[in-house]
């Protein structure tokens, strides 16, 4: 019998208790791995998912947008798990920072590089220092390794509009910290790879696509979120070592590269 690609990996998927990461969950434990569905308020629908997926999948709560919350969802996870060898940043929200109201600019600034930087900047600190000590318990090609996947977006690459300067500019910082664990850690057996999708069919995207938005799509459909679970999947099978420090698009052929 084939062993499954993912036996014996230990995962952590943040914001995963809907949208993409869910369908990351549900791929990575169906090819074996076990997995932390971390959530931040939606106790709920995480506690399902874990139901739903059954033996080797646990939920486990923190608030990313407080500054300590990376700190006490590591320790969840390490506990959960006996260990994380992979780390799957997807964890985040669109948050305006209109220009004309300073005050909700600065909130917005604060609250975009908190969540969808900073969080994730300290959750891959701390996989690096139990990557780098070895205690990351699953396989691995070379003693102390492990791998890191981001969720950015094509906003990393193009800026986002207007309304969401702070968006893009967290977006395209977690892109280039993702790049530079690659370059830095890859001689201790670290991975890592940041996916960079742009319309996915989730609640992040409801209400912002219009008609009009749909008929210029290439494919005229946003990308499903199984399109992004799939390739996290691979990613985490390490199948592709030397694939590690790429951005990944997955965005329709909407932007390319």
């Amino acid at each position: 019998m084939t062993r499954p690609p993912l036996e014996g990996r230990k995962v952590l998927v943040t914001g995963a208790s809907k949208g993409i990461g869910a369908e990351i969950a549900r791929s990575v434990h169906r090819d074996g791995a076990a997995v932390v569905i971390h959530y931040g308020s939606d106790a709920a629908a995480a506690s399902a998912l874990a139901a739903e997926l059954g033996e080797r999948a646990h939920a486990v709560g923190a608030d990313l947008s407080d500054p300590t919350g990376a700190e006490a969802l590591w320790s969840q996870a390490v506990a959960a798990l006996g260990g994380i060898d992979t780390l799957v940043c997807n964890a985040g929200a669109w948050i305006d920072s209109p220009l004309d109201d300073a005050e909700r600019w600065r909130s917005g600034w604060a609250a975009n590089l908190q969540l969808n930087l900073t969080s994730a900047a300290d959750l891959c600190r701390l996989a690096l220092l139990d990557f780098v000590r070895g205690s990351g318990s699953g396989p691995s090609d070379r003693a102390g390794g492990g791998t890191i996947i981001t969720i950015t977006s094509r906003s990393a690459h193009r800026g986002d509009d207007a309304e969401h300067l702070a968006y893009g500019a967290a977006k395209a910082g977690l892109l280039s910290l993702t790049k530079g664990i690659a370059r830095g850690y890859g001689h201790l057996g670290v991975l890592a790879y940041a996916i960079a999708p742009g319309w996915v069919d989730t609640g992040l995207a409801a209400g912002a696509i219009s008609p009009d938005v749909l008929a210029g799509l290439p494919l005229r459909e946003v990308t499903p979120p199984e399109d992004v679970a799939e390739l996290v999947a691979f990613l985490a099978s390490r199948r592709s070592r030397h694939l590690t420090g790429a951005t990944l698009d997955v965005t329709g052929a909407d932007y390319v590269r």
